[in-house]
């Protein structure tokens, strides 16, 4: 019996991983072929963020995606996503971050054209709250920040070319 089960888990797994794939694929062709973007980047970061990152999803409908496990044990984790092609332009923000809302830490996945993850930074709640209060602008008062400003207060967790990065000081991780 628990044979099933474990083997039910791994086909479900592998249907996960083929359905986020053809997402993919069907993203960028849809994005090549009109121009515009179908709106599925924040499921598929979701999916990336939870699997190189150790982070279990939330199934509920609340104020934050997924929780974390080992080095984020317990932490409320808001994944966010960016389409950035391979470039980052002036115009690229964070969708809105509400910072009343019930989370610990935000997750960026920028992916290129493909909507394959290119870096994944991080930032804690109290680094959003500064950055917004101390920038001024009415975007931030919306609490939108750009990818720029996000890549530079944020902490490196993942790239494309080198997976997790190993100089990740583990105190940025917690409150």
């Amino acid at each position: 019996m628990i044979k099933l089960e474990i083997m039910d888990k791994i086909m479900a797994l592998y249907s996960i991983d083929k359905l986020i794939d053809e997402t993919r694929r069907l993203a960028a062709e849809f994005k090549s072929t009109t121009g515009t973007m179908l709106p599925v980047s924040g499921e598929i970061a979701r999916y990336d963020v939870s699997k190189k990152l150790d982070l279990t999803l939330n199934d509920n409908n609340c104020s934050y995606d997924a929780v974390g496990n080992g080095i984020r044990e317990g932490q409320r984790v808001l994944i966010k996503s960016r389409v950035i092609g391979e470039s980052i332009n002036s115009s690229h923000r964070i969708g809105q971050l509400n910072t009343d809302a019930n989370w610990d830490i935000v997750i960026v996945s920028l992916m290129n054209n493909k909507f394959e993850p290119l870096e994944i930074y991080q930032l804690n709640k109290k680094q959003v709250i500064h950055a917004l209060t101390k920038s001024g602008m009415k975007r931030s008062k919306r609490g939108a920040i750009s990818v720029a400003k996000f890549r530079i207060i944020g902490e490196l967790l993942w790239t494309n070319e080198n997976g997790i990065e190993s100089h990740n000081n583990s105190q940025k991780y917690y409150r």
